[in-house]
């Protein structure tokens, strides 16, 4: 078998990684839109599908050149197809189709959130079945329970806003740089997380499904409860001592409600391993908590390293080689999604 070509543009990065049959990241290459969305403070949709359109051909080729391969020498092509930014995944998933019928190669359909949630295995391979995975990002936050690499159930989701959505909008309303959610990790660590009293979420309904917004809009009504105006942001090192304790304090609760489910999920399922990854897998106060939990419960804890937890090609490509080693291609009329529904064990993209 011959390496595999994958392109991901869900979003707003523009990545291609080509991978061997067996797994290995030849190349991995990811351009960045962030300084186009800066300035208003997040995605613009038609910015990013306009960006992917100009920056995917150039991403593509670096990938080919650090493989230190050409087209003709590829043996199948992956590609996003969704969850997403509708008109940012037709761009990958058109290009990938367009190059895979043109080399008369395979072509490989991948869930992005699939993507993500086999990330782990990337660099641990050995990690045991059955395995709680927490998907959470700034568009995702997901529990799925999986009693094999080929079988996934979802176990929570968010109502409303996602994690990572939270953490940038306080960090927003504080004034912090795009994307916010960094900047929150970063700046907690100066605060005092037990500073601010913040509600931990609950649904009436009793289950497991996550709520952020009720969270985020406590942030912003102890604020002005307080009369508390955020400083200037030209500076995010120097800000006043509440900001920082404000940050320390939701972040802390943002984590506490990711982990209340988790646990409450393992006591259910009980798995070997318990998984993370996504952007805010990133999160340095929650990898520690997700290591911590895994310790205490039995079993063993894993998550990508942070170039493969934000949106990257090379985890689009190891969803696509189960398929691809099985001989099961994706048909080309394959369409693009911008949302998916999970009613239970899925097959593997």
């Amino acid at each position: 078998m011959k390496p595999l070509l994958a392109v991901e543009t869900s979003c707003d990065d523009t990545s291609a990684a080509v991978l061997s049959p067996d797994g290995a990241v030849l190349s991995s290459v990811v351009s960045s839109q962030t300084a186009v969305h800066a300035p208003y403070g997040g995605v613009v949709p038609e910015l990013a599908s306009r960006h992917h359109l100009g920056n995917l051909p150039c991403v593509v080729e670096a990938a080919l050149r650090g493989a230190g391969l050409a087209p003709p020498e590829l043996g199948a092509v992956a590609a996003t197809a969704g969850p997403g930014l509708l008109g940012s995944v037709l761009v990958g998933l058109s290009y990938g189709k367009a190059l895979a019928a043109g080399l008369g190669r395979p072509f490989y359909a991948v869930n992005h959130i699939v993507a993500h949630l086999r990330s782990p295995w990337m660099e641990h391979s050995s990690l045991p079945h059955p395995a709680l995975v927490l998907v959470v990002s700034g568009g995702h936050s997901h529990l799925f329970f999986c009693a094999s690499p080929r079988e996934r159930l979802l176990v929570a989701a968010t109502r409303d806003d996602a994690a990572g959505e939270a953490l940038d909008k306080v960090a927003k309303h504080l004034g912090l740089p795009y994307p916010g959610g960094p900047w929150v990790d970063r700046l907690a660590r100066r605060g005092n997380p037990r500073a601010v009293l913040l509600p931990l979420p609950r649904l009436s309904s009793g289950g497991l499904d996550y709520s952020f917004s009720g969270l985020k809009v406590s942030a912003l009504h102890h604020m002005n409860r307080h009369g508390l105006a955020p400083a200037p942001a030209e500076d995010p090192e120097a800000l006043p001592a509440w900001e920082y304790d404000l940050l320390a304090s939701f972040q802390k609760r943002v984590v506490d409600h990711l982990l209340q489910r988790v646990k409450q999920a393992a006591r259910i399922f009980g798995p070997r391993t318990i998984a993370m990854a996504g952007g805010v897998a990133c999160n340095s106060l929650l990898r520690e908590r997700i290591a911590a939990l895994a310790v205490e419960l039995g079993a063993t804890g894993a998550f990508p390293s942070p170039a493969y937890c934000t949106d990257n090609a090379a985890m689009v490509g190891f969803a696509a080689l189960d398929s691809y080693r099985a001989g099961a291609p994706s048909d080309l009329a394959a369409d693009a999604f911008a949302s998916c529904v999970w009613p239970g064990p899925t097959p593997a993209a």
